[in-house]
């Protein structure tokens, strides 16, 4: 999507927005790769239509997404040479090797945040009075939720668009009614509690539509109206109301209208 200058285009702010290695350790995941094996042609293409799609959104990306998109291309190209000329150049290096080195340097950084965050939250729970007896037998079994990344979201929007016929796709503040969609969500939210997110996109038959229920999505993200977890890595995404005080409610009538 060619880039518009003018003031009335719409964008969103993401607060939280994962990196570039962030984005690749995805894909990897997802397409359920070796790390010390990247196939850069299958990563490089879909890196790049994650990058398109996200600046379709007029989602904020920075600088890092264009470096990491760059390097990419560059290690196909090397790829690309027949043995001979690599080895005549004197580079017999895996040319992937430079990018799997920091793709596990920030792995197991991730894993160590990840852990120490988890480690916090157990001990903000304990208390030193003992609890009242239950009967264990009363409670019922915990379910198990998986937070959403914004390229879970993403990529599962991909998936819709996929099976939507192609249009050209302009965004603007005045064309789009992503309030009304705000307000269609919320007021399922009050009524379900818990929607699939395919099941957000049931009346949406053209592009431009998905979009504007897409960018509705993340702004009730945004707002912390709603919360986004998968019944397990890579499964079913749900968007779940999430309880607010009450000045925040009333933030929530004004954007019902």
């Amino acid at each position: 999507m060619e880039p518009v200058e003018t003031s009335n285009v719409y964008s969103v702010k993401v607060p939280v927005f994962e990196g570039p290695l962030d984005l690749l350790l995805h894909l990897i995941k997802e397409n359920k790769l070796d790390i010390y094996d990247i196939p850069i042609s299958l990563i490089t293409k879909q890196y790049l239509e994650y990058i398109e799609l996200m600046q379709e959104l007029n989602l904020e990306i920075a600088s890092e997404f264009l470096v990491i998109a760059a390097t990419l291309i560059y290690i196909k190209s090397r790829m690309l040479l027949p043995q001979e000329e690599a080895v005549e150049s004197g580079d017999q290096e895996d040319p992937r090797a430079g990018l799997v080195q920091r793709l596990l340097e920030y792995q197991a950084f991730k894993e160590a945040s990840g852990e120490l965050r988890k480690r916090e939250e157990v001990w903000t729970n304990v208390f030193t009075r003992e609890p009242l007896e239950m009967d264990k037998s009363a409670i019922e079994p915990e379910l198990t939720l998986f937070e959403v990344n914004i390229f879970d979201l993403v990529g599962a929007l991909n998936k819709i668009l996929s099976k939507a016929p192609p249009e050209e796709v302009r965004i603007t503040k005045e064309t789009l009614t992503v309030k009304d969609r705000i307000s269609a969500i919320l007021n399922r939210l009050d009524q379900e509690e818990t929607v699939r997110f395919d099941v957000l996109f049931d009346q949406d038959g053209k592009r431009v539509q998905i979009i504007v229920t897409f960018l509705a999505l993340l702004e009730i993200l945004r707002l912390g109206l709603g919360r986004v977890f998968q019944d397990r890595q890579f499964g079913t995404i749900w968007i779940m109301r999430q309880n607010i005080t009450s000045e925040e409610s009333v933030r929530v009538e004004e954007l019902k209208g």
